[in-house]
């Protein structure tokens, strides 16, 4: 967002101020010193990597605008980075066949975790139109559930997200709550729904359209005290900064985008 050709009062507003564009999704966690990268949409990816590179990238799934900053990063120099992401014997484009100093892993098995130094990654099914995994981020001492793209949730991941009990939970809302026919991503409604049922400390709505921030503009959610939509470039201590509280030096800073 802006969306082009669309003079709708989100994008109209997203002209004027820059700070309220939104760009593809995806998000970082720090740990330990470390970066991991979840999701690679980003068009400026190769720059912001050359400025510090990350120790790992989880996919969620490859639809291009997912991942269609590893094409330019590919080409890189250096150590190789590793890929992690679902088992999808098509992948997007020729990313598999010319990896450049991309390390793609073998697709990752669902609910079986995977040990990134400090940090524990369970991978969990997620209801999209390609191969597509969340992951649930565990350092020991904060759980974070990042789950987008998806419809609803397959019952296998929510009886698992329910005995996990995840304090941040990440969740797919693109779509207004007037839209009718989802497909492949969540309505406010739909996203709102899974979070009462998951009941986590907090949550974040993401992969947000202009549609639905219109939607919002003109009539603004009742959200729940513990729910945000998310802005580019938020941070998880920039909810305790809005709430007046002091982030714990200990909790993992996730950056997201849209």
């Amino acid at each position: 967002m802006p969306c082009f050709g669309c003079d709708c009062p989100a994008c109209n507003r997203a002209r004027v101020f820059t700070s309220l564009t939104r760009r593809p999704c995806s998000a970082e966690v720090r740990i330990d010193g470390k970066r991991y990268l979840l999701d690679a949409g980003r068009m400026d990816l190769a720059h912001s990597c050359e400025l510090e590179r990350p120790t790992a990238i989880l996919i969620t799934h490859y639809h291009a605008d997912h991942v269609q900053g590893l094409f330019h990063l590919r080409w890189g120099c250096g150590e190789r980075i590793p890929v992690y992401g679902p088992k999808d014997p098509q992948g997007c484009a020729d990313l598999y066949r010319n990896p450049g100093i991309l390390d793609f892993q073998s697709g990752l098995k669902p609910f079986k975790p995977l040990k990134l130094d400090s940090l524990t990654v369970t991978p969990v099914p997620l209801n999209h139109s390609k191969p597509t995994l969340g992951y649930c981020l565990d350092d020991g001492g904060t759980r974070l559930a990042y789950l987008t793209d998806t419809l609803g949730l397959p019952p296998e991941t929510e009886r698992f997200l329910r005995s996990w009990e995840p304090d941040v939970v990440i969740l797919d809302s693109s779509h207004p709550a007037a839209f009718t026919t989802p497909r492949n991503h969540n309505t406010i409604t739909q996203a709102l729904d899974i979070i009462a049922r998951l009941n986590p400390p907090r949550a974040y709505l993401t992969h947000i359209s202009h549609e639905l921030d219109a939607e919002c503009l003109a009539v603004p959610p009742p959200l729940p005290p513990k729910v945000r939509i998310t802005q580019d470039g938020e941070t998880l201590e920039d909810w305790d900064r809005l709430s007046g509280k002091v982030a714990a030096s200990a909790s993992p800073s996730i950056q997201g985008r849209r």
